[in-house]
């Protein structure tokens, strides 16, 4: 069973801000349920992340992660599968939800979360309360390290999980390799120590432990290995990589290969280890999380990420419809009252990137700049870009004239338009010192390439590398020709570069008599930066937004298609000027050969006869004599 959105229930506040949340009906129709599905999972990202399948009744059914979603989630649908409750599985699906994370690591920490929160009926392997690993510090006089499932809250600092023991294990032994840390379970404290009843064990006598049982090692200098391991455990393992690495070439100097091989081992576990999970942490308990994504333009999206014993167990976004130019602040507290209403939530403490302007009292609200926190905040903004890509891409597919409307209305208000950029110009100069100068002139068309405008322009006036009067020189022949013509005039031209390119364009059409009717903004080297004419400040558009995307696939295809005819120039350019000091070749020759043969090289190992078939037995032999006949070599008398 698949459930399609089949109508949007719209809430609106006293401030005229509404959020749609659709309502959804199920097809029982095998043909009807795969074209839908197939529809949905057109539109998947392919990022790592966690899926989870529901019922007609809206139930968890299965909770999956993914390295590539769209990839994984196609492999249930597009097969019968050999295993009979996979086939049971997918005849239940009713609806499909996804959260995207950073990385593989995360999604396998989420989808335990998630299993041990929803226990799925299809879900096997981790319906138990077993959980991953984590290496704790303990908080003692003389701390110890070691792998542990149990969480004490004593103090001790937790780092984890470990989806693969083999490496928490690995982790550990090299630290005992590195520190002399304790294994001993013996609770030492100063009253311990008083007393003088410490014995010195094995390891003591193996050099594996300073005897923190009997105080032979001050408790400062001990905890100066524990910095030192907890800055391992924290993901910074150079120093533990090169001393594995040296270990293993001293290991191979004395022809200790498998020893040298068992620290390899080592060495490569270490390669893909991560010391801590952005979705799931000790150090963070049961918090709430509002992540915001706004593209400047009326649609805002809030995604709100629930947080249970430092695991994230719960994803929804939320869409809004600003009316009234509301702000960041109010939005969220909006979305927070909407989600608390709906889920029946009770805010302890929430994180966001900034206050909202509702007063909440006995919340604490954080705003992280650095750590756990901070990136736990960090997923849940690209889970809310992400729902906003979602929409683009179904709107595309569904109503690609009102995806069209809603560009050209935002790009309108961000390049300060009088009028829709229904059709954009670009244009690139391309030389090498000075050499070959050309230029290129792209066409888009409801924000869309349209090739078959393109344009290539051979630079004729200009002398040297001067890319403003080179500028000044396109712009004018093309402009200049389409008004002769009557062919209609672009609503905006973009220029690659900053203030001088601009000023060259702004002098082109003030001549022209078009300043006023064609706006006209340069790129500059950074593509976040916009200049406009008159003005020395440059506008800073907002990464996320859909006119910067526009923009640089602009300036791409504009660099793209001036440095492929630039580059056919000079390959031309090297032909003919080989093939002018033959006497008897003309231009128009010269020019049939290349048009064939495409290069020297080629013409070169060509057969006279097929030479003969494009200019003629008598004209071929000048070309092959001349060819075959060997210039001076580079080092030789005649180059001295």
């Amino acid at each position: 069973m698949l459930i399609e959105p089949c109508s949007v229930a719209t809430f609106r506040d006293t401030t005229g801000v509404r959020f749609e949340l659709a309502k959804f009906k199920c097809h029982s129709m095998k043909h009807e349920k795969s074209q839908e599905l197939k529809e949905k999972i057109a539109i998947l990202p392919d990022t790592p992340g966690v899926y989870m399948y529901f019922d007609k009744e809206g139930t968890v059914i299965y909770v999956g992660k993914a390295k590539n979603l769209k990839r994984r989630v196609s492999s249930y649908f597009n097969r019968t599968h050999d295993v009979l409750r996979t086939n049971l599985l997918v005849r239940n699906i009713a609806d499909m939800k996804y959260i995207v994370v950073p990385t593989e690591q995360d999604a396998l920490n989420l989808e335990n979360s998630m299993i041990k929160e929803y226990k799925p009926r299809y879900n096997v392997l981790l319906k138990d309360d077993k959980s991953y690993p984590w290496i704790v510090v303990t908080n003692e006089l003389y701390p110890r390290v070691f792998l542990t499932r149990q969480h004490v809250r004593d103090g001790s600092k937790y780092y984890g999980p470990y989806t693969n023991t083999a490496v928490a294990r690995t982790v550990l032994e090299l630290i005992a390799e590195l520190y002399p840390v304790r294994t001993c379970r013996i609770p030492i404290t100063p009253d311990y120590l008083a007393r003088g009843k410490g014995r010195r064990c094995l390891q003591y006598h193996i050099k594996r432990c300073k005897g923190c049982c009997t105080g032979e090692i001050d408790p400062d200098t001990y905890n100066g290995y524990i910095d030192r391991v907890r800055q391992i455990l924290r993901g910074e393992t150079q120093e533990l990589m090169t001393y594995l690495r040296g270990e293993m070439e001293r290991l191979s100097m004395e022809l200790r290969f498998e020893e040298a091989q068992e620290l390899k081992q080592s060495y490569r576990l270490l390669e893909n280890y991560r010391s801590k999970s952005v979705i799931v942490s000790q150090t963070i308990g049961d918090v709430d999380v509002f992540g915001f994504d706004d593209d400047g333009g009326n649609e805002v999206y809030v995604n709100y990420m629930h947080v249970r014993r430092g695991a994230v167990v719960r994803s929804v976004t939320l869409r809004y419809r600003r009316s009234l130019e509301e702000s960041k602040a109010q939005i969220l507290g909006y979305a927070m009252e909407e989600i608390r209403l709906a889920l029946g939530v009770e805010y302890d403490e929430i994180i966001v990137a900034e206050a909202p302007e509702v007063e909440m009292t006995g919340i604490t609200f954080t705003i992280p700049r650095r750590g756990d926190k901070a990136k736990l905040l960090e997923v849940s903004e690209r889970n809310a870009r992400q729902n906003r890509v979602d929409d683009l891409k179904h709107m595309e597919r569904h109503n690609p004239e009102e995806r069209v409307d809603k560009l050209m209305e935002r790009m309108k208000a961000d390049f300060r338009l009088s009028e829709l950029p229904r059709h954009i110009e670009c244009f690139d100069n391309s030389n090498i010192q000075g050499t070959n100068p050309v230029a290129s002139c792209v066409v888009f068309r409801n924000g869309r390439p349209s090739k078959k405008d393109y344009r290539h322009f051979n630079i004729r006036t200009v002398e040297g590398p001067d890319d403003f009067a080179s500028m000044k020189e396109v712009l004018t022949r093309r402009y200049t020709r389409l008004m002769e013509e009557g062919q209609g005039l672009p609503q905006l031209i973009v220029v690659d570069g900053g203030k001088g390119q601009l000023s060259s364009a702004v002098e082109a059409l003030d001549e022209m008599g078009l300043r006023g009717q064609i706006a006209v903004v340069g790129i500059a080297k950074r593509l976040e930066e916009i200049y406009f004419p008159g003005d020395s400040v440059p506008l800073y558009i907002d990464k996320n937004s859909e006119t910067l995307r526009v923009v640089q696939h602009l300036r791409d295809e504009a660099h793209r298609f001036g440095i492929t005819h630039h580059r056919n120039r000079r390959s031309k350019s090297a032909l003919v000027s080989e093939l002018d000091g033959i006497k008897g070749i003309g231009p128009k020759t010269a020019e049939a050969l290349l048009q064939h043969f495409k290069s020297v090289k080629r013409l070169r190992e060509a057969a006279e006869a097929d030479i003969a078939a494009i200019i003629g037995p008598a004209k071929a032999k000048l070309v092959v004599n001349s060819l075959s006949t060997p210039g001076p070599q580079s080092g030789s008398p005649n180059n001295i």
